[in-house]
């Protein structure tokens, strides 16, 4: 007897690679990964070039220690520094799309957002992989979500093309943001038995789940968790989020 094929994805926010022993190891980040067994991360919160980390271009050394390819596109850049998300696949990649979202970021937090959109060569076929970081601000991740659901983005994806978002959306479910894009797309917590939280974050003491993945009608999860190990608990203030998924 044959199995279907199945794609496991992540979501996972590390921090800038800065763990909570305060030392800055992409090297830990990346063993954090595979040791999900993950064929493609969708990962926020990363530096190139920032004297902070050493002027590392973290996305390249995670995905150069995992054997993976990837693509960083930064949401800030001052001079040479950059700070942004990522994507690493085990399968190849090929860009679609990234951009800065719109919204304007409250006083105390003054981070622009960006998403960032590829379409992934896996065994189930193509699939396409958005990821984003949503901002701290109700109205601003209100924005956001409306972007992402309209027709420039998931709006454009026919339905019976295997789409995945997922990221780190400063939201709660039965929030404004989650709600929109609930509107469109499904989030695989609903999806999965028994039913749970799947708390990521703070990972010192997970009391809120933040980090989401929503799939469209074409793919079905058959596995959610979070990966919490010792090592996943001390690298990054964010769980990885795993979800395997097969085709409908």
């Amino acid at each position: 007897m044959t199995t279907s094929p199945r794609l496991r994805v992540a979501t996972y926010n590390v921090h800038g690679c800065v763990g909570l022993d305060r030392q800055c190891s992409e090297s830990r980040i990346a063993e954090v990964i595979a040791s999900t067994s993950a064929d493609i991360v969708g990962l926020q919160e990363l530096d190139l070039g920032r004297s902070r980390s050493s002027h590392a271009e973290q996305a390249a050394l995670i995905a150069a220690q995992l054997g993976w390819k990837y693509h960083f596109h930064p949401a800030m850049r001052r001079g040479e520094e950059q700070y942004g998300n990522a994507i690493v696949s085990r399968f190849p990649i090929a860009l679609k799309r990234a951009d800065e979202m719109p919204g304007v970021a409250p006083w105390y937090c003054r981070e622009k957002r960006i998403a960032l959109w590829m379409q992934a060569d896996t065994d189930l076929g193509p699939v396409h992989i958005i990821n984003s970081h949503f901002g701290l601000g109700r109205n601003e991740r209100r924005l956001q979500a409306e972007l992402l659901v309209g027709p420039a983005w998931l709006g454009s994806i026919a339905p019976d093309e295997p789409a995945i978002l997922l990221g780190d959306f400063n939201s709660v479910r039965g929030s404004r943001a989650h709600r929109l894009i609930g509107g469109q797309l499904r989030d695989v917590r609903t999806l999965v038995l028994p039913a749970r939280a799947f708390r990521t974050f703070p990972t010192r003491l997970p009391s809120l789940a933040v980090d989401h993945i929503f799939v469209n009608a074409a793919l079905h999860p058959i596995q959610l968790s979070v990966h919490r190990t010792p090592l996943a608990r001390l690298a990054s203030d964010h769980f990885p989020l795993v979800c395997e998924l097969t085709l409908i």
